[in-house]
């Protein structure tokens, strides 16, 4: 199988240290082979910074196995990045969009068996004129540009126990009302299901939807919302053959032994979904973006710029992200 493609982030975040850890744990966590897409000067800088020992060797994807046991392998981009370590720099974007540009374009030729993101900030990339909310929305751009056809990214924050959906995403809490729709909660779920069918091999994955407010809304004493728009969804999933159930009062879906019986959430906005899977495993949970017709994985944590450079960012979700990247390409090509 192909390597995996890990994308540069924002390098002034902690992005390239790591992935510098990450690699230098490929044989005590079992990471799977991968390169990076970023500028080699910067990842040598940023290892001296963080007094991390680091071999690099400049490849294209198909060396980046050969040389993985002994070297970060990297792929250069052409844009170059500045070492502003902590301080976000809206120069870096162009780079940071290119790694993106070459890790879709590695995954459809077939250079790559998966994309892993880096974590990127949204504000330099706007002050550079990205028109993108952020990641998915420009995977899912790309991808339809690829294949000519509509792609719809569902976000999935996946841990060892508990896989969660978010049917909204980044709105502000007091807009997720009007934003909710009978459509979206069936297509999210649509989606999330089958994906847990082709990629996870899980084959009738069963579904607990989320109500909106508390205890769903106790038959609308609280909000109509449950009864309107979330009921209606979960019975037209249930007509279609989907093993739905809901809409369940959030507050008691995430215990140990409610989570024994579903295999998703499907949540109504994005703190109801990230909040029990970032609580229950913080360092192990893995952002999975569903419906794209490639794998893609990353971390579920942001740039910390705070701590750049310090030698103290962890690895973890970046490793599981890799790991899980690679379980999951080993289900499904591409899909033109």
């Amino acid at each position: 199988m192909p390597p995996l493609a890990l994308t540069a982030g924002d390098p002034s975040g902690i992005a390239p240290e790591i992935a510098i850890a990450a690699w230098r744990m490929r044989d005590a966590a079992n990471v799977p082979p991968f390169y990076l897409l970023t500028d080699p000067a910067l990842l040598a800088a940023r290892a001296r910074n963080t007094g991390l020992e680091l071999k690099i060797r400049e490849v294209t994807p198909s060396g980046a196995d050969a040389v993985f046991a002994d070297a970060l392998p990297v792929v250069p981009l052409t844009e170059r990045f500045g070492n502003t370590l902590g301080r976000p720099d809206s120069t870096n974007a162009a780079g940071i969009v290119e790694s993106i540009d070459r890790a879709v374009a590695d995954v459809f030729s077939g250079a790559a068996s998966a994309i892993v993101t880096c974590p990127v900030a949204k504000k330099p990339l706007y002050e550079a004129g990205f028109r993108f909310p952020g990641h998915t929305e420009y995977l899912a751009h790309l991808a339809a540009e690829k294949t000519g056809k509509t792609v719809t990214p569902v976000m999935m924050l996946a841990g060892p126990t508990l896989r969660a959906v978010p049917v909204t995403i980044h709105i502000a809490l007091a807009d997720v009302p009007a934003a909710l729709t009978t459509d979206a909660i069936v297509t999210t779920a649509h989606i999330t299901a089958s994906d847990l069918v082709s990629r996870f091999g899980i084959a009738r994955p069963r579904l607990a939807v989320a109500g909106l407010n508390p205890h769903a809304g106790e038959g609308g004493a609280m909000g109509s919302e449950d009864e309107e728009i979330v009921r209606p969804a979960v019975d037209t999933l249930r007509a279609e053959g989907i093993d739905a159930n809901g809409p369940r009062p959030a507050d008691t879906m995430f215990h140990a032994r409610a989570r024994a019986g579903y295999d998703a959430a499907i949540c109504m906005y994005h703190d109801q979904a990230l909040i029990p899977a970032k609580a229950l495993a913080f360092d192990e949970t893995v952002n999975v973006t569903l419906g794209l017709p490639f794998v893609r994985t990353s971390p579920d944590h942001g740039t910390a710029f705070d701590i750049a450079g310090k030698g103290i960012a962890r690895p973890d979700s970046l490793i599981a992200a890799l790991k899980m990247a690679h379980r999951l390409s080993s289900r499904a090509a591409v899909t033109a």
